[in-house]
């Protein structure tokens, strides 16, 4: 390839790019708690918003990385997609192990929703539509605040403050999920302890009962087997419970991980899923 082509096919490259973000409008670095006691950038979340956003429904999203690693950016392939659509994004950090235990990282996950729906008007978004979604160990962080109402209530937020709650692949039942990852790494007996009492109490067991409604799951082909069961199991608790809108939603051609990182292909459907269970709420 000579270099006047390679110069050609650079400019056209960058063009895409900007053109991708020219259509949403993007703020990073917000901070969404007042306090000295995070690791840097731990309490910092990113907004990405449609160009001339008004009244605009809003998903907060929290990463995946097993509680243990990863971050906020995940999110910016999202923000594209949804911005595209409509929709805006709020991609938020929290605290992970071992630096903090259970329920430090959901507290954090309550107190990112806390300051969107007090603050997200300020930038084109409708407080009032405001959707909580995750993507694996995020997707766990979501659950909880969906189905457990005392983090919210922590932080002084109605649960009719949240339309909808979309889970992305999640583990859900810790009581299955921890011994396994604690054999395979001791670095998970950091996240929920060794005791299996304390295993349950993190899990969504506990609290899947009545008036938890609105909820999403979607998991891939490409998923373990243990964990399309958990998110079927979950699904079908929570309508056995008395909800009448929780359903699950596998989605073809996908893995773990492309079920969020692939959601710009032709092929998605993550982006119509969640635009339509949206759209039902509105």
């Amino acid at each position: 390839m000579n270099a006047q082509l390679l110069i050609a096919v650079f400019v056209i490259a960058s063009f895409v790019t900007l053109a991708s973000h020219a259509q949403m409008v993007v703020t990073k670095d917000l901070a969404y708690v007042d306090s000295g006691d995070f690791p840097e950038g731990m309490d910092l979340l990113d907004i990405y918003m449609p160009v001339d956003a008004e009244d605009t429904p809003v998903i907060i999203f929290f990463h995946w990385g097993a509680l243990i690693a990863d971050d906020k950016s995940d999110g910016e392939v999202l923000g594209q997609r949804f911005t595209a659509m409509g929709i805006g994004l709020v991609s938020s950090n929290y605290r992970l192990s071992p630096d903090v235990s259970h329920p430090c990282h959901t507290e954090d996950a309550a107190a990112a929703v806390a300051w969107v729906v007090k603050n997200i008007a300020s930038y084109g978004g409708d407080p009032n539509n405001v959707y909580v979604a995750g993507h694996s160990s995020g997707g766990y962080l979501a659950a909880l605040l969906a189905v457990d109402p005392s983090y919210l209530e922590s932080v002084a937020v109605e649960r009719s403050a949240i339309q909808g709650t979309i889970l992305i692949s999640p583990f859900l039942y810790v009581e299955e999920t921890a011994p396994v990852r604690i054999e395979s790494d001791p670095i998970y007996n950091s996240i929920w302890g060794e005791e299996a009492e304390g295993w349950l109490a993190a899990s969504v067991s506990p609290h899947i009962g009545p008036d938890r409604d609105n909820i999403l799951v979607i998991y891939a082909d490409g998923d373990a087997d243990w964990r399309k069961d958990q998110n079927e199991r979950f699904a079908s608790a929570m309508t056995a419970a008395g909800n009448v809108n929780v359903r699950a939603m596998m989605v073809s051609n996908r893995t773990h991980g492309s079920l969020v990182f692939s959601i710009l292909d032709e092929d998605d459907q993550i982006g119509n899923l969640v635009s339509k269970f949206i759209g039902e709420r509105k």
